[in-house]
């Protein structure tokens, strides 16, 4: 069973039915012994850092993600909050990846919406995706680069557009938004 989070940020809806369509059965629970046994466990969002971060504490969600055992997508806000801390709201994320979140430069338009590809990509979350692949993005805020960076991308400067340490993958993009490309993405994911 792949078990999606429930918390307080939007974009579950897509995300299940993208998961669905690939044949799999999902659960969007905030129940913890469900998200401890599931097979994979999906942690999405659109929204805002500090009140989903305080929704994940109230709930004791918080200890059980960093607890979690099996592979874990966080995509895009769920990437964010598995970071150390956001500038949005100056919030101290779930220490999973030692990533800064800070906020574009007001050099171009913000956020960075729309289509874009990668500068560099590596691991089996990519397997099949080329560089020239575009994703869908939709953010204001940005992982900085670190070791755990397994795809880079450039909007205004570059950023994590992926990271991955031990179980717990992230993307900023949208898969769920972005086809086909998006769709193998999951794909990967759920047959790690």
């Amino acid at each position: 069973m792949i078990a999606i989070i429930k918390y307080n940020a939007g974009n579950v809806q897509s995300v299940q039915n993208a998961i669905e369509r690939l044949g799999y059965k999902t659960i969007v629970t905030d129940d913890l012994a469900m998200l401890t046994c599931a097979d994979k466990v999906i942690f999405p969002g659109v929204g805002e850092a500090s009140s989903a971060m305080r929704y994940l504490i109230d709930k004791g969600l918080d200890k059980v993600i960093i607890g979690l055992q099996q592979p874990v997508l966080g995509i895009c806000l769920g990437m964010q909050l598995l970071c150390k801390s956001s500038e949005e709201g100056g919030v101290e994320g779930l220490g999973i990846f030692d990533n800064e979140v800070k906020l574009f430069p007001a050099l171009d338009i913000v956020p960075h919406m729309g289509w874009n590809n990668f500068s560099s990509v590596k691991g089996p979350l990519f397997k099949g995706i080329q560089l020239a692949d575009d994703f869908y993005y939709v953010h204001s805020y940005y992982a900085t680069l670190s070791e755990s960076t397994i795809a880079v991308n450039t909007y205004i400067q570059p950023f994590s557009a992926a990271l991955q340490k031990d179980n717990f993958y992230a993307v900023q993009f949208h898969p769920e938004k972005s086809g086909k490309v998006g769709e193998l993405l999951i794909k990967n994911f759920l047959e790690l």
